[in-house]
């Protein structure tokens, strides 16, 4: 794996929108955070295009997306916010500048699509983050925004993780793939598709149905996607809903029940997805966990 530069005082970090529109309103405490924590901030208004949904037409924000990825300048490309469109865009990428002068590329939700294709085929770590829609005048020393700069700039992440009734909680240590189920779900066969053998993989997911959750974890399963992994992360699974003749069983046991016959470590209650305490992770780079004095650690590691 190929893990970028980490970023000190003075770097610049630019802002993309490859999904959802986003307004200069929402981004401006994110802009705001960064500046006083050292860094230059880049953007210009392409950043605020809109496209009906998404932030400008596909061939607008692949446009801008690839002005990020070839200036030597930029030092981390920190997307703005999810929603749905970066699919429509990664093909139309190159990526031959960013391989001889590699960058983060930080995010979550929608962002699965870049952190995938990114290490299936280029080998190359990214960071799943928060992103500046959820950073607010009040919350900068929040843990989502503080591992964030610790991430960037090259730190060590340990988190300790609250006791769940259905965790396997064991030690296991592996590269760290993965990132929201319904787009690992839509990678599936794609380009972009992962490659979960001897990997840690990481799921979390927002606004679904529980049947879907089913179906997206049955697909996982029945593709083979879960058969050798190391271990099993599952982050936030908020805003379920349900149908009127109920499913029958929490996101989180329909988890466990797809995991059911494969003995790999299975932690819940990891924080990251669509929740505030969302705390960046290193994708593409080592992961480990442990019980140190009866806690179960969780360490993203700032290396391969």
């Amino acid at each position: 794996m190929i893990v970028p530069p980490y970023l000190s005082p003075g770097d610049t970090i630019a802002l993309a929108a490859p999904a959802r529109k986003i307004s200069h309103a929402e981004i401006l405490p994110a802009e705001h955070w960064l500046r006083s924590v050292g860094f230059n901030v880049f953007y210009d208004d392409r950043l605020f295009a809109e496209c009906h949904q998404f932030a400008g037409s596909d061939e607008c924000r692949a446009f801008y997306f690839q002005d990020l990825l070839d200036n030597e300048d930029v030092k981390a490309i920190w997307c703005a916010r999810g929603g749905y469109g970066s699919a429509r865009i990664i093909d139309r990428l190159d990526f031959t500048r960013f391989q001889q002068h590699p960058k983060w590329i930080c995010g979550y939700s929608d962002i699965t699509v870049f952190h995938n294709h990114l290490q299936q085929n280029l080998q190359t770590a990214t960071l799943h983050a928060t992103m500046p829609i959820n950073v607010t005048d009040k919350n900068t020393l929040a843990a989502s925004v503080t591992t964030l700069l610790d991430a960037l700039t090259g730190n060590a992440l340990s988190y300790e993780i609250e006791p769940h009734p259905l965790s396997r909680t064991t030690a296991f240590s592996g590269i760290l793939t993965g990132g929201n189920l319904s787009m690992l779900y839509s990678l599936i066969g794609s380009p972009s598709d992962i490659d979960t053998d001897d990997k840690v993989l990481l799921i979390e997911d927002l606004d679904e149905y529980l049947y879907h959750i089913d179906r997206m974890m049955l697909n996982l399963r029945r593709s083979g996607k879960l058969s050798h992994v190391k271990a099993l992360l599952v982050g936030h699974l908020s805003d379920m809903h349900d149908n009127t003749v109920p499913f029958g069983k929490t996101a989180e046991e329909i988890v466990a029940d797809c995991c059911r016959d494969f003995d790999i470590p299975v932690i819940f209650n990891v924080p990251a997805g669509h929740l505030p305490d969302n705390r960046a992770l290193r994708m593409g780079c080592k992961i480990e966990g442990h019980y140190i004095d009866n806690k179960f650690i969780i360490n993203s590691l700032n290396h391969e």
